[in-house]
């Protein structure tokens, strides 16, 4: 039986696997098992070139339309607990009021 990682936020021994990410159930924490960054891998930067990393917390720095909303998210929109994919949206985020969606990290800023 493998032993899973302590959750780098609370320290609980309780995690467990879930797709592919470790989830904290005491504290909600998602993290990957692997290390990108420090291996050359998956580097992100926002807007002002600070570099971005999952569980990070950013802020909208213009209004961006939605296809398919009738709104858009608004500048100064506070983003939590991101995650970083490959491609041309590089973040993955929960936003409030639009649920699920996909950003550009170009127009974000970290908090």
């Amino acid at each position: 039986m493998s032993t899973l990682p302590h959750c780098p936020i609370c320290q609980s021994s309780y995690t467990y696997e879930d797709r592919g990410l470790f989830v904290c159930p005491e504290c909600g924490h998602e993290w990957s098992g692997e290390v990108s960054e420090e291996a050359g891998g998956l580097v992100v930067k926002d807007a002002n070139g600070n570099i971005l990393q999952d569980g990070d917390a950013v802020t909208v720095i213009k209004d961006l339309k939605v296809k398919g909303a009738s709104g858009s998210i608004k500048q100064g929109t506070k983003v939590k607990n991101i995650r970083l994919v490959e491609g041309d949206h590089n973040i993955d985020c929960k936003v409030d009021g639009f649920g699920p969606m996909k950003l550009k990290s170009e127009f974000v800023k970290k908090l």
